[in-house]
């Protein structure tokens, strides 16, 4: 543990020297391809750095950040768009590029959720009970299990990116967008991953993949067409980046699994916009009653179909239960003597 803690932090020194060149001089070259030029030997490094890192909880992040996240931004930047384009200082600009933050435009404490602050620690205690029932996984029926998965995905990456952004809206006072939007009171695939699930993911991914991609098709097969074939692609890259995920936290040659699960809810989002479209024309709408529960039920089969098991399969999931044991120990071992007693 100490040495993989050790290997985490040399990581992240790396990328925030590689950023730091980047705000100093890739930013100084003009915006285009000379520009894209000067950051692609970073794009490199950061594809590399997961791969010094084991442990479930410090590689996955890692790579979320900096191979996903980061390297989109960086993109952006090199044709000088949002966000980084928009960073007044150093801080600011490794801030934004390392970690899952985006800035919200205008602040109305109006428009604020006020059942956020009590939400969160019900669900940090929500997860530490699917924690602790793993225990008893051996006793469970495999849809129980599905369903513990499905919660653990979604409370782990949440609590793990609002404890990552954090420290940037204590420090610089900022007002951040929320990652997630309770996606379990989902309507539709559309309502799901376009507004629910991830934002972040949705914020880099409009203007990096659909936005050029709607524009190029639109202009050689219509509005359409063009609206369609972003909303295929948008999807295609996602499952391409879950891939290279998948292959940092297993270290075994993808089997596209998570690929096909990511094509596939393309395919029904594109279709299902197209039907909501004309049951509205004739004045019919699906009661959320209804819709939510197909919607999360239609997410947990195709996930149990697709998206779960390359993760089973290379005992991925096991991985990871096992180092929060690792880790309480890890902690324990650090305290006084005196205070693991009392505890």
């Amino acid at each position: 543990m100490d040495d993989e803690i050790q290997n985490f932090f040399k990581v992240w020194i790396t990328a925030t020297i590689c950023l730091c060149y980047c705000y100093y001089i890739s930013s100084r070259i003009p915006k285009g391809f000379f520009r894209l030029l000067s950051i692609l030997p970073i794009l490199y490094i950061f594809f590399t750095l997961p791969f010094s890192l084991h442990s479930f909880h410090l590689c996955g992040p890692t790579a979320f950040f900096l191979v996903w996240l980061a390297t989109f931004k960086l993109l952006l930047f090199s044709f000088n768009q949002p966000p980084l384009s928009l960073s007044p200082n150093i801080l600011h600009f490794i801030s934004i590029a390392s970690l899952p933050i985006k800035l919200k435009q205008k602040h109305n404490p109006k428009l604020e959720n006020p059942r956020k602050p009590l939400l969160l620690p019900l669900k940090v205690l929500f997860l530490a009970a699917i924690i602790r029932a793993y225990d008893y996984r051996e006793s469970m029926h495999s849809y129980t299990i599905l369903i513990l998965y499905c919660c653990h995905i979604y409370l782990g990456i949440e609590l793990v990116l609002a404890i990552s952004a954090a420290p940037v809206r204590t420090v610089f006072d900022l007002v951040i967008e929320p990652q997630f939007n309770e996606p379990y009171l989902s309507t539709s695939l559309q309502d799901f991953w376009g507004r629910r699930w991830n934002l972040m993911v949705t914020s880099i991914l409009r203007p990096t993949v659909y936005d050029p991609v709607r524009t190029l098709f639109t202009r050689i097969f219509g509005v359409t067409c063009g609206a369609r074939a972003a909303i295929l692609a948008t999807f295609l890259v996602s499952g391409l980046m879950h891939e290279l995920i998948y292959y940092y936290l297993a270290r075994v040659p993808p089997t596209w699994e998570v690929t096909w699960f990511f094509v596939l809810h393309g395919v029904c989002t594109a279709v299902e916009v197209v039907v909501k479209k004309v049951m509205i024309r004739r004045g019919w709408r699906l009661h959320r009653v209804v819709s939510g529960p197909l919607t999360l039920a239609f997410l947990a089969v195709t996930g149990n179909w697709l998206f779960f098991p390359q993760l089973v399969r290379n005992g991925v999931d096991r991985k990871a239960i096992r180092e929060y044991a690792i880790l309480v120990d890890f902690v324990r071992s650090k305290l006084p003597v005196d205070l693991v007693k009392s505890l």
